[in-house]
């Protein structure tokens, strides 16, 4: 899943791309308002973790534009304030939930995944799909009760196929939430990627649909 991280202290940016990377997230930064704004409106994350005290523009301004642009993109706010009328602000203008700081990059992994499930219709860390059961919050898949080794590469797949069950993704999609920027894969690449976990989940439950894409379903 692909996280865009809105944040201009360096440290704080650090230590959230250690913990988000390792945990399977694909990461894109802005550490300003502005590029914030142009990054939601053209990179199309699954969700967005914004800072309020921003360079150039605000967050809450940020958040309003994103909402009036009629974007739903989950969003997860940091802040160092600490007033409940900025924090009702901040909800009204749009969030999904809200962190003050200082905080635990665990608490940030825990309300991130819960905001994106939401997002895609699911309340709970774990989801079943027929004999496939992805906990997200242990970074681990089993079928028929067995567990199974996965790359970095297949659980984010795995992951953003999961979230989207019963929905057709294409390769654009996919080059785009589970590789990021680490390079432009090419069909043959996705292909591969998409034979390696099929072997591994069985090919009843991920199948493809010529021309249109890829769907994991019961």
């Amino acid at each position: 899943m692909r996280v865009l991280l809105v944040e201009d202290e360096k440290r704080i940016i650090d230590d959230l791309t250690v913990t988000l990377e390792e945990a399977g997230y694909v990461l894109d930064v802005a550490t300003d308002g502005e590029e914030a704004w142009f990054q939601a409106e053209t990179s199309d994350p699954d969700a967005i973790i914004l800072d309020l005290g921003l360079p150039r523009l605000d967050g809450l301004t940020v958040l309003r534009r994103i909402r009036q642009a009629g974007i739903e993109t989950p969003v997860l706010i940091l802040t160092a304030r600490s007033s409940w009328t900025e924090r009702v602000e901040g909800i009204d203008a749009g969030a999904d939930d809200y962190l003050g700081k200082p905080f635990a990059s665990e608490e940030v992994l825990a309300r991130l995944g819960a905001i994106i499930r939401r997002s895609k219709g699911h309340a709970s860390s774990v989801i079943d799909i027929g004999r496939l059961r992805i906990d997200t919050r242990r970074i681990e898949a089993t079928v028929d009760g067995r567990v199974i080794t996965l790359t970095p590469l297949e659980y984010r797949l795995l992951r953003f196929l999961a979230l989207n069950k019963g929905r057709v993704t294409s390769q654009g999609e996919i080059a785009d939430h589970v590789y990021g920027g680490e390079h432009e894969p090419d069909s043959n690449t996705i292909e591969v990627l998409i034979g390696r976990l099929r072997r591994k989940v069985g090919d009843d439950l991920l199948t493809t649909r010529r021309g249109f894409g890829y769907i994991l379903e019961a």
